[in-house]
């Protein structure tokens, strides 16, 4: 089994190229398996996990064996939330204090923490050519129509051919729409879409509990692992 933190998480190194945030880490998993050698692959994800190992799977099948994906984001409200909380600080930071203004940013001093490294790799960027980045990032999650999750247009689901395995979106989750689920589901021919295994209220709970420990003793993702026995069912299924 190989855990990851994706670019940009954990102790990553931070990196800011390509079409999207998720087009980035698709092609970082890509090259991080293909050097191992361990594909083709099971690749597994939920929510911004969830995006990058379906555009993993569309951009580069060949180290896919199965895909499973939970808590998949879209929507108009989802989407904007995405942007405004993964993209937005970091521009309004550079444009008032350059990139020095990085430093200020709550995500990139997490990431300095982690992997001290990343102050200097954040230092050494030039300003006009991340603030042309960030608004590349930034486009991808404005929802249009013809994109179901953000920044990547629904045809190149026809690439996904592998066995996959959807966990529903809760009823009332407006950050991962039980609609969206849905959508993918059809998008994904052959797919097996499941109800979710923790109950139907779970995110809008946790996002309580989490604003009631300021974000700092309670985990939003806590209720994933009851996903556990459904996915290894699929995985050892033919």
């Amino acid at each position: 089994m190989l855990l990851w933190d994706r670019p940009n998480c954990g102790k990553s190194d931070v990196q800011f190229y390509g079409q999207s945030e998720s087009h980035m880490r698709a092609e970082t998993l890509y090259r991080l398996i293909t050097a191992l050698d361990v594909g083709p692959c099971f690749i597994l994800g939920g929510s911004g996990g969830a995006r990058d190992s379906m555009l993993t799977t569309m951009l580069h099948p060949e180290i896919v064996r199965k895909l499973v994906v939970w808590n998949i984001v879209g929507g108009v409200y989802g989407s904007f939330v995405l942007g405004g909380h993964y993209v937005t600080p970091s521009i309004l930071a550079v444009r008032g204090l350059g990139i020095e203004g990085l430093l200020n940013v709550p995500e990139w001093r997490e990431r300095i923490a982690e992997n001290p490294a990343n102050r200097q790799r954040l230092l050494d960027l030039d300003a006009d050519e991340f603030l042309k980045v960030m608004l590349r990032w930034l486009n991808a999650f404005v929802s249009k129509p013809g994109q179901t999750i953000p920044g990547v247009p629904d045809e190149m689901f026809d690439n996904i051919t592998v066995p996959t395995l959807i966990i529903r979106g809760g009823e009332d989750d407006w950050d991962h729409p039980k609609r969206t689920s849905l959508e993918v589901s059809c998008l994904i021919k052959g797919s097996k879409l499941i109800d979710p295994p923790w109950p139907e209220d779970a995110w809008e709970r946790a996002g309580e509990k989490f604003a009631q420990s300021g974000g700092k003793t309670f985990c939003l993702f806590d209720t994933w692992v009851q996903a556990a026995p459904a996915i290894i069912d699929f995985l050892r299924s033919s």
